[in-house]
């Protein structure tokens, strides 16, 4: 008998405000060691599937389609737009020293 696989999605494991942002550090601190932002964006990507991409398009006022768009490993979207996407999260960008 065959087995059947269904393609992981992070979307379907983050639940709670805290798992989305240790989910997108990670995602962030990851792209930047390997110079590698298609990380961070699909985790952005991520995160607001599993808020609801209708609520993120709502509170950013940008469409569904475009947000899929910009928010696939592959985009170079605009900063404007992923800082619309990071808020709407609840979420800011801090910059600490390290």
């Amino acid at each position: 008998m065959p087995h059947s696989t269904t393609p992981f999605d992070a979307s379907d494991y983050l639940e709670t405000e805290q798992e989305i942002e240790t989910f997108l550090q990670e995602s962030l601190d990851t792209s930047i060691e390997l110079n590698d932002m298609s990380i961070f964006l699909t985790a952005i990507g991520h995160a607001a599937k599993a808020r609801g991409m209708a609520k993120i398009a709502k509170d950013t006022g940008l469409g569904r389609e475009s947000l899929y768009k910009a928010l696939s490993p592959t985009a170079k979207p605009r900063f404007d737009t992923i800082a619309k996407v990071v808020t709407s999260l609840g979420l800011k960008f801090k910059m600490v020293h390290f």
